[in-house]
């Protein structure tokens, strides 16, 4: 969700308003994805930071924590079970390190028929083993052997009931930084390991990766392969850890209250990932950015807490359904657009109109150049698969009725294309070249994007305004007189004339062979202007006036 920074812990934010199913979010608890996918993980360390041990088990369909034993250690590690290599520091590896190592081998000595956790932990501990929940069973494993031959060696030294290897879905839980083993879980995919840490008062704190997160974990290793790792979470605790990573935590209320209900909204309408991970949301920019509790130096603020307990349980409704997707984004630049333009489909409560509030405060790097030499735009489009050669011209081909950029035509030495929507935005982006179009309010060598020209619907220059139809700032209609106005656009209050405007037109490269992109505003334009939202609570509007001000037609409950 988040594209580009402007200031610290404040960031654009995209979501896809395709459409989503019900959401998976179970009694208030939501499953947030942190690491996964080709991210996934081989070993990942907890440490309870508020209370003392951990609990082992998984969470059952409704979200309810099933305990299967504990320990007091209060650092753990989950790592993929298998051939096991940990370092001189402790670090664990699929692979042989450089240097020492030990090695946890994949083979053990198994004794089966345990009636729980107790039962088989006591035994282990007899024999230097570590207890195990195996396709729902109890079992006690001995050994960490490299080989079945050498497992097998040992069945009659512990009187074993015969040797085991770790599965492709197997989990191993040990001391950190250790090769002390405390627990094994394997269901076959059918069941996920999770841990819950005990608490200090009912409060949960646990580090992981750098920041703090309430709730517990589960460790997903359905298909062999690496564990995906998911924040077990309630509702509230997760909107808390999303606020001051989509928001200054020290804006305004009244716009951190806005946020919560769009945060709020966003988790209860989609579930994203949950076909193919098994999670309701993800925790980075392709969701809604989530850190929990934060890193000790930055977090949740009192204030965006505040904002998220004064709003508890609210979300956007329209025509009595629940609002698939409360998008928002950090700047339109002077008017917000219809989600049909950007990103195709009319939800109905995503209208773009004329936003005067952000020209009322001061908004950090608003406007945007950025210059394209005519090779890079060719090594863009074919790395994006446009075959069109070597890029000779780029021009905005349509704008909206609001002056946002609709469509934009590249022509090459083999043909043209013409991209639309939020493409006309994202086809910009390299991280190659480290350039990017920031926002749907841009003009292309000196051609206007709705930053003082007059526009009729469709793109054409207006001869006179007498009689125009206009959108006030309070999205009202209105019929001008006259052959001027004063109006409020992305670069402030100006004065517009009849045949002034800018009508536009293809655009030539300069002299050097590049081509130059300005604008305003961060994001796609759709939905909520973040700042607008905190330029609306500076001048004293409510959460509930910003909400219906950037949302079309719908009720907060």
């Amino acid at each position: 969700m988040k594209k580009l920074l402007f200031t610290a812990l404040f960031v654009v934010t995209f979501f896809s308003l395709s459409a989503a199913p019900a959401s998976a979010v179970v009694n208030d608890r939501v499953k947030v994805g942190l690491w996964y996918g080709s991210n996934a993980l081989f070993s990942a360390n907890l440490e309870n930071s508020l209370g003392e041990g951990f609990e082992l088990g998984w969470f059952d369909e409704d979200r309810a924590f099933c305990p299967l034993g504990r320990t007091e250690e209060t650092q753990i590690s989950m790592t993929a079970a298998g051939d096991i290599y940990m370092n001189g520091s402790g670090a664990y590896s699929p692979d042989i390190p450089s240097g020492g190592y030990r090695l946890l081998g994949g083979w053990h000595v198994e004794l089966r028929g345990f009636r729980d956790y107790e039962e088989a932990e006591e035994t282990a501990r007899e024999y230097g083993g570590y207890p195990a929940w195996i396709s729902g069973e109890f079992v006690v494993r001995v050994g960490s052997y490299q080989s079945r031959s050498e497992a097998e060696d040992d069945v009659d030294r512990f009187g074993g009931d015969g040797v085991a290897q770790s599965s492709s879905t197997g989990i191993v839980v040990t001391v950190t930084r250790t090769d002390k083993i405390l627990f094994e879980f394997d269901c076959g995919g059918a069941r996920n390991l999770g841990v819950q840490p005990e608490g200090w008062r009912g409060e949960t704190a646990t580090w992981f990766k750098g920041y703090k997160y309430a709730g517990g974990f589960e460790y997903a290793r359905v298909t062999g392969g690496n564990i995906n790792v998911s924040n077990v979470v309630d509702v509230e605790d997760y909107v808390k850890g999303v606020i001051p990573y989509e928001m200054n935590g020290d804006w305004p209320l009244a716009a951190l209250e806005a946020q919560a209900v769009c945060a709020r909204t966003f988790v209860y309408g989609n579930s994203k990932h949950t076909s193919l991970y098994g999670f309701d949301v993800c925790g980075g920019a392709d969701c809604q950015v989530y850190h929990g509790l934060g890193s000790g130096g930055a977090g949740p603020s009192e204030r965006s807490n505040d904002a998220v307990d004064n709003t508890a349980g609210e979300c956007l409704y329209y025509r009595g359904e629940l609002v698939k997707d409360a998008v928002y984004h950090s700047s339109n630049g002077g008017a917000t657009e219809d989600s049909a333009n950007v990103f195709g489909g009319d939800p109905g409560y995503l209208l773009g109109r004329m936003d005067p509030n952000e020209a009322r405060i001061t908004i950090p790097s608003y406007s945007y150049s950025v210059t394209y030499s005519a090779d890079e735009l060719t090594w863009i489009l074919e790395q994006k698969g446009y075959s069109i050669g070597t890029v000779r011209n780029v021009y905005i081909s349509e704008y909206t009725p609001l002056g946002n950029v609709k469509k934009v035509t590249f022509e090459g030495s083999r043909g043209s294309t013409t991209v639309s929507g939020d493409t006309c935005r994202t086809v910009f982006y390299s991280s190659t070249y480290n350039k990017s179009v920031r926002s749907m309010r841009f003009d292309i060598n000196g051609s206007s994007a709705g930053t003082g020209g007059v526009y009729a619907s469709g793109g054409g220059q207006l001869a006179s305004l007498s009689g125009a139809s206009v959108i006030s700032g309070g999205g009202t209609m209105g019929t001008l007189s006259g052959n001027s106005a004063s109006v409020i656009s992305a670069s402030g209050i100006s004065t517009v004339t009849g045949g002034g405007g800018t009508v536009s037109q293809p655009g030539t490269a300069s002299p050097n062979g590049s081509f130059t992109i300005t604008g305003t505003g961060n994001g796609h334009n759709v939905g909520m202007s973040q700042y607008g939202a905190r330029s609306m609570a500076e001048q004293g509007y409510t959460y509930q006036d910003i909400l219906e001000f950037y949302y079309t037609d719908i009720t907060i409950r």
